[in-house]
């Protein structure tokens, strides 16, 4: 029974999106919620989709060895607690992480046998879009995002699974998503 699975994806490409809709398509599950060190967003609050912290505390977490993994991402930290972790590997339910490719990389590591599902949006000019609708990045930090993309892009055949999430089609992709999960948990 595979129990851990990493949600991962390109920038964009609605890897928090999807993991919300599961939740309501009636998916149990446990979600491990990463702490950050980025800005927190309009539409979000604390340990809702992040932890977030400022850098130095960060630092201080890293000393203190209290993180299972983390990474520097685009200038910010992200890393997910050995604690949280622990914790959500101990229900008997699935264990959802929502990665970046270094974070996910690092869990298929550390748990070989987690099952990676990897977000896209079929092409960088649809990621472009989707990053500038959501007005949350300035030009320059999309124009490095969609750098970054191009070389994630060439990860694609690393992962367990790759599922486009199309626009207007979340619903279908969440669903995707939710059968991978049902039949790996229930049946491996």
């Amino acid at each position: 029974m595979t129990k851990v699975f990493v949600i991962s994806g390109l920038s964009g490409a609605g890897k928090d999106s999807v993991v919300d809709g599961l939740k309501q398509a009636g998916l149990a599950y446990t979600r491990v919620i990463t702490t950050t060190t980025r800005s927190m967003r309009s539409n979000e609050s604390q340990g809702n989709p992040y932890y977030f912290v400022s850098k130095n505390e960060f630092k201080k977490m890293i000393s203190k060895d209290e993180f299972f993994e983390w990474a520097i991402v685009y200038d910010d930290y992200y890393g997910n607690t050995k604690k949280f972790v622990e914790e959500a590997l101990s229900v008997n339910k699935p264990v959802i992480f929502i990665n970046d490719v270094q974070g996910a990389a690092t869990i298929k590591e550390k748990i070989p046998e987690s099952k990676v599902i990897f977000l896209t949006a079929g092409s960088i000019g649809a990621i472009k879009e989707r990053l500038e609708k959501r007005g949350e990045d300035s030009p320059e930090e999309i124009k490095i995002r969609l750098a970054e993309i191009e070389k994630e892009m060439k990860t694609l055949d690393q992962w367990d699974y790759v599922i486009i999430n199309k626009k207007g089609q979340l619903k279908e992709t969440i669903n995707q998503v939710k059968q991978i999960i049902k039949k790996e948990f229930i049946h491996n």
